[in-house]
């Protein structure tokens, strides 16, 4: 969760405009990047007057824009940073990517929240010649992919009911789950458990297994995907480990590149 206005009081007036407006911004990304004026106050602490100030700065640089019905998203300008971003994340991660894949056979992918879809930023295929493979940069729905349900595990009940209710939730396939308050109660057991499946919800015939990055930037998952009999149940539980062996190397070393770059020490 973002820090609130009142860890950053003390700063000179400058800083603090800066800090609360990252504030705002990282508030809007975690209640899935459309928000109004009244529910910033609320999370943030900080005083209505103040809210209003920031946005409008934010508005008129492009980084957040005004919707008719006047709430606000995260704008253009701030989205193609983020694309910037993910694209040096995506870079960053295939190593780790390609290690899952040489382990477990079968292709791994990192995928990022954008707003109420989930974005693929690297996949590392597999070296089979029947695999599995999506475009980096494909947006997907988030209830019928193992990516898309574990970052829903990570968010609080009331933003991912919003989220999926904004997105849709379509029918892929007989085993899609379309109904929120059922994807809604697995929601906790996902999240318990540190792992879940994607068994032929978005494709026939594929099994995904997720797991969540701890402390990654914004939302971020990462997955093993293979025909069911290259991934049988039984295997599930090795894959897991692999994974959850991974995401926590990336977070580690997320952690240690952001404080290298604090401290001015080289990476």
């Amino acid at each position: 969760m973002a820090e609130t206005g009142g860890a950053i009081s003390g700063s000179d007036g400058g800083v603090q405009s800066l800090e609360r407006a990252f504030l705002l911004l990282e508030l809007m990304a975690e209640d899935g990047g459309e928000v109004a004026l009244s529910r910033l106050a609320v999370d943030s602490g900080l005083p209505l007057s103040t809210i209003h100030r920031l946005v409008r700065t934010l508005v008129a640089r492009g980084y957040v824009r005004q919707l008719p019905s006047r709430r606000y998203v995260l704008g253009p300008r701030l989205i193609h940073l983020g694309e910037s971003s993910s694209r040096t994340l995506g870079t960053w991660a295939r190593p780790h990517l390609s290690d899952l894949v040489d382990s477990t056979g079968e292709t791994a992918n990192l995928a990022m929240l954008d707003g109420d879809r989930v974005v693929y930023v690297a996949q590392v295929p597999s070296k089979h010649s029947m695999r599995m493979f999506t475009e980096v940069g494909r947006r997907v729905h988030l209830h019928c992919t193992g990516v898309g349900k574990a970052l829903l595990s990570q968010l609080p009940v009331s933003t991912a009911r919003e989220l999926l209710e904004r997105g849709g939730m379509p029918r892929r396939t007989d085993k899609t789950v379309t109904d929120p308050d059922e994807l809604l109660a697995l929601l906790p057991q996902i999240a318990a458990q540190g792992y879940v499946l994607d068994d032929g919800e978005q494709e026939i015939g594929v099994r995904c297994v997720a797991v969540p990055v701890p402390g990654g930037p914004a939302q971020t998952a990462i997955s093993v995907s293979g025909p069911e009999g290259r991934v049988p149940m039984e295997s599930v539980p090795a894959i897991v480990a692999l994974l959850q062996r991974t995401a926590a190397g990336l977070a580690a070393e997320l952690r240690e590149d952001g404080t290298r770059a604090l401290s001015g020490r080289s990476s």
